[in-house]
């Protein structure tokens, strides 16, 4: 384990949010983009349990290629009245999901996910969710073809970037901010820092036991 912390990590996603976000808190990484496909889930299941599942596959998966490597793994969804809004397929449906969250509160969920490999299988070190709610202002048709045009909602769950333009629909948030963006960076970091108490842990064991 200390070795994999004391090597940059290995970031399991092409989002250039996430990616961002980690270079603004000087977190060293890679990218390894992963082939896990975001949509769906298990019929019925809870959204923070699809985000996790995502997020777990990603990281499982890429660290299967990268031997004695920490990947981080994630997903966000966007949820509204318990439904998952996915990246909308073009731009009507971009439109109405932006009519169905205006003037209402929704939820956004990102899975975390911590895998390495060390012997033959990944194995997931860490999983976590976090949950941030979002209250949109009451929106009208012509900012929402505005929007729309923009061509900003068109690759986001939820139809909306909040570090975008998107953040001008936003009323309110109560929750972690970067949660919104696509990766909670407070919780991660308490992963990462679990891990590496962990590590440093079974270090001083190991060299009392000499």
């Amino acid at each position: 384990m200390s070795g994999a912390l004391a090597r940059p990590l290995v970031l399991a996603s092409a989002s250039p949010r996430r990616a961002e976000l980690l270079r603004q808190v000087g977190i060293a990484f890679e990218v390894r983009v992963s082939q896990v496909a975001e949509e769906g889930g298990v019929p019925g299941a809870d959204p923070a349990e699809i985000a996790e599942l995502h997020a777990r596959q990603k990281a499982l998966e890429v660290a299967a290629g990268a031997p004695g490597r920490l990947v981080l793994g994630a997903d966000t969804v966007v949820v509204l009245d318990g439904r998952v809004l996915g990246k909308p397929r073009d731009a009507d449906e971009a439109r109405a999901v932006l009519r169905a969250l205006s003037g209402r509160t929704h939820e956004v969920i990102t899975g975390v996910a911590l895998a390495l490999l060390t012997s033959a299988e990944p194995d997931l070190v860490a999983q976590e969710h976090v949950r941030t709610q979002v209250t949109f202002r009451e929106l009208g048709e012509a900012e929402i073809e505005a929007y729309v045009t923009s061509g900003e909602p068109m690759d986001k769950a939820g139809a909306y970037g909040i570090q975008g333009q998107g953040a001008l629909l936003v009323k309110e948030i109560r929750g972690c901010y970067s949660n919104v963006v696509g990766l909670p960076l407070s919780r991660t970091w308490e992963m990462l820092e679990a891990l590496g108490r962990h590590a440093a842990t079974i270090g001083a064991q190991r060299d009392g036991g000499r």
